[in-house]
């Protein structure tokens, strides 16, 4: 179906997938499995003929349809691009649900199946701008499906899904096993299925590793093998000043009483109640669209309805005068919308600091002591080689790696990080949790947690927020 001979793939200026000798074949299910900056995305992105091929051969007839990251914020990036609300009275709240699933779909009966399996029937009028992270994914995994794909790529398809989505979308790509073609790019060795068959590992931009397997239970003794983590002793660098925080009049840092959000008749939570007070840490959960990245949205100002709600952060009642930046000073933030707009061509040392100032890139001269704190985060993360490399030049997972460390440089007191692992894998996964960890056992920031997967639970948090 899709074959590589000795074939040479340019991704970029400075990344090549090297050497591929690869077939694919009907009704096998390809892992990729990997370090960040490896090559798995660019290797399930080159299926579809993306990057110019320098040397070797790449033939393939068949229709190709992928789920990734990146093709998610491709989605987002069209939509914002057909955004005409600044010309027009209207706010947009962009295409239609339905409209976004009929576009490519060739087999209406399997995209109505679909809708009601993975619960997406409630939205098909709702624009698709309104949609949480995990209902986009839902979007972009019904559209590949219905495409008639004879090789579905899936570059983590499990990411930003809820508890209860995930075994779902595992059925539907189980009954496809066998039939289509699956290559299936993931992070984490656990969400290694049992119907793989072959599985690749990547290390910079080669197939390291490839073999067959009879069950996916092979395939993950094998992959944790071969990419076995070795612990590290962390030292988080200091922060540049102690920040004194005010606090509310009950001593809280967050308190929001009968909290509501709701667009026109959607409501999507009300009669909420949350008060955070300093060194409690939590933990918020529930299934997509229940307003978990909304709720977190009114505490860091980047949500309208903040100002219609009784809301004190820091000893003020929003609304009465306070800046955001006079809010975001004693905040560390790191959400997927954030990770979309940091777009700049900043370089990855320059990231770090903007975590000084709040910003999306960087408009100020840093000081020796921001630089040298800068740097310190670069070498503990392992990227100081790339200090003046552009951020867009990055993996996804050390994009995220790095926002995490902007998020966390000034120590803040209250660090929110919606799905900070989100597309991370194994070894900075866990980089990430224990600088959580470590931060958290400082006693000088509280933590605000949102994640779906329960192996990535922070041991330091002891209360819980149930949404939906």
């Amino acid at each position: 179906m899709i074959r590589f001979t000795q074939c040479d793939i340019k991704v970029s200026d400075k990344f090549s997938l090297a050497a591929l000798n690869w077939q694919i074949e009907q009704g096998q299910t390809w892992v990729v499995v990997g370090p960040n900056g490896s090559g798995k995305s660019a290797l399930g992105a080159a299926l579809t003929g993306e990057f110019p091929v320098a040397s070797g051969d790449f033939e393939s007839g068949s229709r190709v349809a992928v789920v990734s990251l990146e093709e998610q914020s491709r989605l987002i990036q069209r939509e914002g691009q057909r955004d005409d609300s600044d010309l027009t009275d209207e706010v947009d709240d962009g295409t239609p649900v339905h409209e976004m699933l009929s576009e490519d779909s060739k087999d209406p009966l399997l995209l109505d199946r679909l809708v009601e399996t993975l619960g997406m029937r409630p939205l098909l009028e709702r624009g698709f701008r309104k949609l949480s992270t995990g209902e986009t994914r839902k979007v972009l995994l019904i559209r590949a499906l219905t495409s008639q794909p004879e090789v579905l790529v899936l570059d983590e398809p499990f990411e930003g899904l809820d508890i209860q989505t995930v075994p779902k979308v595992r059925d539907i790509l189980e009954s496809l096993s066998g039939k289509v073609a699956l290559v299936l790019c993931l992070n984490r060795i656990e969400e290694v299925p049992d119907f793989t068959t072959h599985a690749i590992r990547m290390e910079h931009g080669r197939m390291a590793q490839r073999f067959n397997c009879d069950s996916g239970k092979e395939a993950r003794s094998l992959l944790t093998q071969i990419s076995q983590i070795r612990s590290r002793d962390l030292t988080l660098p200091p922060p540049e000043q102690l920040l004194d925080v005010p606090l509310n009049e009950d001593g809280s840092l967050v308190s929001l009483i009968d909290a509501r959000v709701a667009y026109t008749d959607n409501v999507v939570f009300e009669q909420l109640n949350w008060t955070i007070r300093p060194g409690e840490h939590w933990q918020v959960k529930g299934p997509n669209g229940s307003g978990k990245t909304c709720l977190l949205g009114l505490v860091t100002g980047d949500h309208p309805q903040c100002y219609v709600n009784e809301l004190r952060l820091f000893g003020r009642r929003r609304g009465q005068g306070e800046t955001i930046w006079q809010l975001k000073a004693h905040m560390g933030f790191v959400s997927t919308s954030l990770h979309w707009d940091y777009r700049l061509s900043v370089g990855v040392r320059n990231v770090i600091v903007s975590g000084f100032y709040d910003s999306i890139g960087l408009y100020q001269k840093a000081t020796d002591r921001q630089l040298e704190i800068a740097d310190a985060w670069l070498t503990l993360l392992g990227l100081q080689g790339k200090a003046t490399v552009s951020f867009s030049k990055l993996s996804y997972g050390e994009q995220r790696v790095l926002l995490i460390a902007r998020a966390m440089v000034k120590h803040p007191p209250l660090l929110l990080l919606d799905e900070p692992c989100l597309g991370l894998d194994d070894a900075n996964r866990q980089l990430v949790l224990s600088l959580t960890e470590r931060i958290c056992d400082e006693g000088n920031t509280t933590l605000v947690y949102v994640t779906h997967h329960q192996e990535d639970k922070i041991r330091n948090i002891s209360n819980e927020l149930v949404l939906g």
